[in-house]
């Protein structure tokens, strides 16, 4: 039998992967396309679609302090062929919203994200000791000061810092479901000197030659911006932009190949693959993230449970629905209950006319999705967004049209 994959379900931590020989199928091609598409970026996927495998890789690739690690870690990849001028020229700061709770009143939510920026800040301060010469204030109350301190301290080495934030919707999406309490929370978040909208204030600033050179930003829902666009309005949203359609997930021959390979190891006739294909193709395929796809790509983190339960059990897994992915279920029960809201779901599974749009909501608020009526393209764009739906063309009238991706989102819908 041939030796076995080793798959990193859950993981995304890159150095992890590579180090320790795991799974990853290469998207440092498209390193170059991120570059060339803007230094403030916002990248939009579903949950659990390899968002944060992504921005881990980038951390890797353009950290000043991975230098001696590069060809161990990118040499077999195509960026290790090819690297770009910024490879390992940055201080990496990463921040993850979802590690900040949004439990409690504003007035808490706001001291747990000034400890958890000052912590980043912290451990940047540890890692690049010997890169930085200048004394980092820490200002335990105000870890927007410590932040502007970091970036005094940058201007004076060679380097510049590339920023990291993963969930930067995480504060709504935590919030959208309380009202009334969740309304005037997010709304005490976002007020003029709200700590939110004064963080990507300082971030704008910083980018206009106070030390910050490049930002890549990823999430769920087009929701924060929008509510802090007066504090950060300069971020490129590249979430339809046809050369990042793969960015996160599997093409239909990177999943073939993986197959054959799974087959190969267990030991079975190559017919196998075959049959397991169409099983991953009607419960894990289907995503469009661009108008012009012309094929849809898989889920990753469902394309690697299938994997993986068949490798592990000999057998295609018992339950194609990972449990991951069970709390989006959230989104459809939040416009099933709303005026209209069932039809549209009901609509999605009865396999009729497709439910369709003139155009994808590009960003709306947390207050407009508390308050005020909710038509059909508002339901739409956030199931979309949600990866509840997929574009699927266009109608007879030159309407987008949506359907519901695959076999798995749809026992969603069912449930």
């Amino acid at each position: 039998m041939e030796k076995a994959m080793k798959f990193p379900y859950g993981i995304s931590d890159f150095f992890k992967l590579v180090t320790e020989g795991y799974f990853y199928l290469d998207r440092t091609d498209h390193i170059p396309l991120i570059e060339a598409a803007g230094s403030q970026l916002l990248f939009l996927r579903p949950r659990r679609f390899g968002k944060s495998l992504l921005l881990s890789m980038l951390e890797n690739y353009y950290d000043v302090a991975k230098a001696d690690e590069f060809q161990r870690l990118f040499g077999h990849l195509y960026i290790g062929q090819n690297p770009t001028l910024l490879h390992n020229q940055y201080f990496v700061l990463k921040w993850d919203f979802s590690g900040v709770s949004p439990l409690g009143d504003a007035e808490r939510i706001e001291r747990t994200l000034h400890d958890y920026i000052n912590g980043c800040i912290e451990r940047f301060v540890a890692r690049y000791r010997g890169w930085i010469e200048y004394d980092i204030m820490f200002d335990v109350n105000n870890a927007l000061r410590s932040f502007q301190s970091l970036l005094a301290a940058i201007e004076r080495t060679p380097y510049r810092l590339y920023l990291l934030i993963d969930e930067y919707d995480h504060f709504a999406k935590a919030l959208i479901g309380e009202q009334p309490q969740g309304s005037s929370r997010y709304t005490e978040l976002l007020h003029a000197e709200g700590v939110l909208k004064m963080l990507f204030k300082a971030v704008k600033a910083a980018s206009s030659g106070r030390g910050l050179d490049r930002a890549f930003i990823s999430g769920v829902l087009p929701v924060t911006l929008s509510d802090v666009s007066s504090g950060y309005n300069i971020a490129v949203n590249t979430f339809l932009q046809p050369n990042f359609q793969d960015l996160c997930g599997f093409c239909e021959s990177e999943v073939t190949e993986t197959l054959q390979q799974v087959v190969e190891a267990c030991g079975w006739p190559a017919d196998k693959t075959a049959e397991a294909l169409e099983m991953m193709r009607a419960s894990c395929n289907g995503y469009r993230f661009s108008y012009t796809a012309e094929e849809p790509i898989y889920n990753p983190t469902l394309a690697l449970h299938f994997f993986e339960a068949l490798q592990r059990e000999r057998q295609h897994p018992r339950n194609l629905l990972d449990g991951n992915l069970a709390m989006d279920r959230n989104e459809i029960a939040y416009v099933a209950q709303l005026p209209n809201g069932e039809g549209v779901v009901k609509q999605a599974l009865d396999g009729g006319p497709p439910l369709s749009v003139v155009q994808l909501a590009d960003r709306f608020g947390v207050e407009d999705m508390l308050h005020t009526v909710k038509d059909r393209a508002f339901m739409i764009s956030l199931l979309y967004y949600s990866g509840m739906l997929t574009l699927a063309g266009y109608t007879s009238l030159g309407k987008l049209a949506f359907r519901i991706p695959n076999q798995v989102v749809r026992g969603l819908y069912v449930e």
